[in-house]
């Protein structure tokens, strides 16, 4: 409903006046982030799915989350393009999680230039998901893990616990 009541990005007087009318109350983002990070793995699982990050310390996040694909680092010093053309050869989805500041956008941008002519299934949508998902609680990929572990570990959880469980339950 709130989809159809957006307009220019902006969402409308009556959507705004509809929340909470039939509406699910809004996960907080911890919870909200499990889930989707759940489903992220889920969907990725045997698609041969490729996660594309800005640094080291971000493929290090996405594998303590329970990432088991490739993990491709788009370096600063080797063009974009030569990245480009190995995730076209992969022939895979490539999911793009790059930051969720101005250089991530950059980037994210960047790679979907180059590979939207390709025979490629880009995935930008778990980032866009994530950036509003985690809106002034994490800017960086890198801090993912750490973030997770803290509040699973505020609520007496498990964060691997809590992702395994995400992946498996049925998505609706």
């Amino acid at each position: 409903m709130r989809d159809v009541l957006r307009y220019g990005g902006r969402t409308t007087a009556a959507a705004r006046s509809l929340r909470g009318v039939g509406t699910p109350e809004p996960l907080e983002p911890f919870e909200g982030f499990v889930r989707l990070w759940g489903k992220l793995l889920e969907e990725a699982d045997g698609a041969r799915a490729v996660i594309v990050v800005e640094g080291e310390r971000d493929r290090t996040a996405v594998r303590r989350l329970g990432w088991t694909g490739p993990v491709v680092v788009v370096h600063r010093g080797r063009p974009i393009s030569a990245t480009a053309s190995g995730l076209v050869a992969a022939r895979g989805k490539v999911i793009v999680l790059t930051d969720w500041d101005t250089e991530g956008g950059h980037l994210a941008r960047r790679l979907r230039d180059f590979l939207e002519p390709e025979d490629v299934r880009l995935d930008l949508d778990y980032r866009r998901r994530f950036a509003r998902l985690l809106r002034g609680e994490l800017t960086h990929v890198e801090g993912l893990f750490g973030w997770a572990r803290r509040q699973a570990d505020r609520r007496g959880e498990s964060l691997e616990r809590l992702v395994d469980v995400a992946g498996e339950a049925p998505t609706g």
